[in-house]
């Protein structure tokens, strides 16, 4: 194959170091490989004041599935959790890294119990959002967008009195100090991917698919399909809060949902396990189950904003 590969990626300085960490593993199983970063700019790099919830699924993701189906880049990295459960005809999704840390953490000079009434924290994300006022119906939630370094300094700068992000995304900047706490899963259950990223590229790239495909983390990967079936069946894209964590452990996975209502904070939980030979299956049966307990008018309520 060619001995020189474009890998593409966002430009933040997250995704860079995200990009180049999957790198380092290709020139690990593939000494002498050359791979060039190119930065593309998505859609959600632009807008920084759309709400996500309103910006669509693919803004973090779209122009570098457009640089892939062009042939501008043989590769690109993603943050799993910004990746849309359809993919376009002709890409596939090939390898995982390794799962990180997938909870969400506190970035505040107190922890999440101690901070005063009236406290203001932000997030652009509704599932945080709506995990906050279940827990805190007395802080201010503010919407905030932009790379986490601009987030810091909104906490730093007293624009806002804290910020909640995925600790995977500190950890791989090594800014693990900032972190003020760790919240607990059973409150603040993450999104779909968080912690893991995930490599796209053409499904008749065999050369690139090859080289790639010894990455994939497999208890990640199993781990993650029950997540995505789980966000494919409900059909609601990121735009519904909604929660889901797969851990996978010897044949056991297990899979837990949250499906929330935006407009009065009501919260749905529920569970599944299985076979980790059958991630899709148990994504597909935690969905119908949360469906039959009352989620579709959560959705649906979403679906015709």
């Amino acid at each position: 194959m060619n001995k020189k590969i474009i890998a593409g990626s966002r430009g933040s300085k997250l995704a860079l170091v995200q990009t180049g960490s999957v790198i380092d593993q290709i020139r690990k199983t593939n000494p002498g490989i050359e791979v060039e970063i190119r930065e593309i700019t998505t859609t959600g790099d632009r807008d920084r004041q759309t709400h996500l919830d309103k910006i669509g699924v693919a803004a973090f993701v779209k122009e570098l599935e457009l640089a892939l189906m062009d042939h501008s880049i043989d590769l690109a990295v993603h943050s799993l959790k910004d990746v849309p459960t359809e993919i376009p005809e002709g890409l596939c999704l090939i390898a995982v890294s390794e799962r990180l840390d997938p909870r969400d953490v506190l970035v505040s000079s107190s922890k999440f119990d101690a901070l005063a009434a009236g406290s203001r924290i932000g997030t652009g994300s509704l599932r945080r959002t709506v995990q906050i006022n279940n827990l805190r119906p007395d802080i201010e939630v503010c919407s905030i967008r932009g790379n986490i370094d601009t987030r810091l300094r909104k906490v730093d700068s007293g624009e806002v009195d804290g910020t909640i992000v995925a600790a995977a995304a500190l950890l791989r900047l090594g800014w693990g100090k900032r972190i003020t706490e760790y919240l607990p899963l059973e409150h603040f259950l993450p999104a779909a991917g968080q912690g893991a990223l995930v490599i796209e590229t053409r499904i008749d790239d065999k050369d690139i698919t090859d080289l790639i495909s010894p990455l994939n983390h497999l208890p990640t990967w199993q781990s993650i399909t029950a997540e995505r079936a789980f966000l494919r069946t409900l059909d609601c894209g990121c735009r519904a809060p909604i929660a889901v964590l797969g851990t996978a452990e010897d044949s056991i996975l297990k899979l837990k949902g949250m499906i929330a209502d935006p407009d009065n904070d009501r919260i749905l939980i529920s569970s599944e396990e299985g076979n980790t030979m059958s991630p899709k299956n148990i994504g597909i049966r935690l969905a119908k189950k949360m469906l039959e307990m009352g989620a579709c008018d959560f959705i649906g309520e979403v679906k015709d904003r």
